[in-house]
């Protein structure tokens, strides 16, 4: 990925995504170059308009509120647990009872 974001990040600033551009970037940021990736990225990027795989790669605004309802089987789940659980206190508050019952009775 971060040889997409120097790509980007080049193609914003108005630079050239050129092969020693792309090393640039990536050598400033710390990150040892792999020369064959530098190689394909570029030369696959020389056919593309940046600005039109942007535009037609962000998300419409409707499709937000499909996230909360993914979550919706986690809740579940969650609930599913704590009820598990409260099953398991109760059956070990009954079994304490009983054994007081039976030591006191």
């Amino acid at each position: 990925m971060e040889y997409i974001y120097a790509s980007l990040l080049l193609h914003h600033a108005g630079k050239p995504i050129s092969e020693e551009n792309v090393k640039k970037i990536l050598e400033s940021a710390g990150i040892e170059v792999d020369e064959v990736r530098v190689k394909a990225l570029v030369a696959a990027l020389k056919e593309v308009d940046i600005e039109e795989a942007i535009k037609s790669a962000t998300l419409p605004v409707a499709a937000a509120p499909a996230a909360p309802a993914a979550a919706a089987p986690v809740e579940e789940k969650k609930e599913e647990k704590k009820e598990e659980e409260e099953k398991k206190e109760e059956e070990v508050e009954e079994t304490i009872s009983e054994g007081l019952a039976a030591l006191f009775g």
